[in-house]
């Protein structure tokens, strides 16, 4: 389409914005200077247009059978090529693109939007042999950590469809639980891969930032975006990581990414003299429930008799690392996401013009019909860039490498840390009469021990620990950044110790 000149009252209330004083003969002379540079804005259209590529033709369905409100869209691609995945299906975070397969995001401001290409990952899926069976639902815009702000409906936890999935990764969870698929992928900004894994009693890993290609996935912030694999068993995550993980030369995120080592054959190994670091800082918060604080120190016991050395270890910076996250995911998702129509500006990576233009509209359109998490990190986020010119998120992106260093310096004394997931269990969905304060509370206060590894970039697996109350809970395992093959030697070991994970009944 033709790229319109300013009218003169746009280009007065431009200047008048940016402290402009343009007299009469200014601006006449500025309307026609900007008119010639806009001639290149038109010119990059045209050659957009005529590169750009077109969806393919898929197969899809809308989901009539769907107790769980887990599936988004059915749909059945075959794989390109043979590989680790063959016969395995496979579900998608409704964040990640499948070109040719309508995409929500979990939003109305997304609804109706099909994506041109497959988003990395989906490729190297299909190119290894896997089959995509469907869009798992996620939550509005991926920003809650239960399950119940997603435009499409709630989702409900296997283990009891009264409680809530987790989220944002919330279908793929719920899905994998109810046994309905083999692999998922999901996304992690402040724990949603290992959120909802927590709770439904999946596997679910974050990997080191930037080890896992985000090309392709709505991004929310650029510096604590994270694709990762959720499954049932350890074994099976990392197969599924030794798929996804590696640069793709498109994601900024990914910055001197080595090579990925071997994870299957790390997750034979045994962890004789692996030493095991019970982080102090991740039990007993405000919030945390003593039967999950037991259960996840029994966990530990465990991974002691299979012989790990286990000591207690501190790191302040832990009960720090939320502050620092909060202020990331509110000023810096509401210039990038918002403001920047989810991709900003900046980075040389790969765009999606499309969904920006898709998103910037629907956005207008349904600002009323956004989730109440979504609307107060935007209110939050808005007020602080502009009254204090967002000198908040660079501070927390100067203290995200202390935060980073204070892991670093434990990480030096023992292999992995661990700790809680999340410091509950699965609570019941709110009720239509739950205050907006309530609704709070139960999508974002669970993120205390899984958001500050976020901020710092490293690798982070959930796997079941003991239910407590009938319902599951999570073991998290952190390690050194780029050395996932701990976490997730370390996670099998604890799986064969108690003979494998317990499955929500069917």
């Amino acid at each position: 389409m033709p790229v319109v000149p300013p009218t003169p009252e746009e280009l007065a209330e431009l200047a008048a914005r940016h402290g402009f004083r343009l007299g009469e003969a200014d601006r006449k002379s500025f309307a026609g200077l900007v008119e010639a540079n806009l001639a290149a804005h038109e010119a990059v259209e045209r050659l957009y247009t005529r590169s750009a590529p077109s969806a393919p033709h898929r197969d899809y369905e809308w989901p009539e059978d769907n107790p769980l409100g887990a599936w988004y869209v059915r749909t059945r691609i075959p794989p390109t090529g043979d590989g680790p995945l063959s016969g395995r299906e496979v579900v998608i975070k409704d964040n990640i693109a499948v070109a040719g397969v309508p995409m929500m995001n979990g939003s109305r401001a997304v609804e109706g939007f099909v994506p041109r290409r497959d988003a990395t990952v989906v490729s190297r899926v299909l190119a290894a042999g896997g089959t995509i069976v469907g869009k798992a639902v996620c939550e509005d815009l991926c920003y809650s950590g239960s399950s119940f702000t997603s435009a499409s409906g709630p989702v409900r936890n296997p283990w009891d469809p009264t409680r809530h999935a987790g989220g944002s990764s919330s279908g793929n969870a719920a899905l994998l639980a109810a046994g309905e698929a083999d692999f998922a992928i999901g996304g992690d900004q402040g724990g949603s891969v290992r959120m909802p894994a927590a709770f439904c009693g999946v596997v679910g890993h974050k990997p080191t930032h930037g080890l896992v290609p985000y090309t392709g996935a709505f991004p929310i912030e650029t510096t604590i975006d994270h694709l990762g694999p959720m499954t049932r068993t350890v074994r099976d995550a990392a197969l599924l990581l030794s798929v996804l993980a590696g640069d793709d030369g498109f994601d900024p995120r990914q910055f001197r990414t080595p090579e990925p080592p071997d994870y299957l054959a790390a997750v034979e190994q045994d962890i004789r003299g692996v030493r095991v670091g019970v982080l102090t800082e991740g039990f007993g918060l405000p919030m945390s429930e003593p039967g999950v604080d037991d259960a996840v120190r029994a966990a530990a016991d465990r991974l002691a008799a299979a012989g790990a050395v286990v000591s207690e270890v501190s790191v302040p910076w832990h009960r720090d690392g939320l502050d620092v996250w909060t202020v990331i995911g509110t000023d810096g998702t509401a210039r990038q996401m918002i403001d920047g129509n989810g991709y900003g500006m900046n980075v040389p990576g790969r765009y999606d013009p499309e969904l920006m233009v898709h998103f910037a509209q629907g956005r207008r359109v349904h600002a009323d019909d956004m989730s109440d998490t979504l609307k107060t990190m935007i209110l939050t986020g808005a007020y602080a860039a502009e009254r204090y010119d967002m000198r908040h998120y660079a501070m927390a992106r100067e203290l995200a490498w202390e935060l980073r260093a204070g892991y670093d310096a434990a990480l030096t004394e023992v292999d992995v840390l661990v700790l809680p997931t999340v410091p509950y269990v699965a609570k019941p969905l709110p009720g239509p009469d739950a205050t907006r304060e309530e609704r709070m509370v139960n999508a974002l206060g669970m993120v205390g021990n899984t958001a500050p590894f976020d901020a710092s970039g490293h690798p982070a697996i959930s796997v079941p620990a003991a239910p407590v109350d009938g319902l599951p809970t999570g073991l998290m395992i952190a390690g050194r950044r780029f050395d996932d093959a701990m976490c997730l030697r370390v996670a099998a070991a604890y799986e064969r110790e108690v003979g494998g994970f317990p499955v929500a009944a069917r």
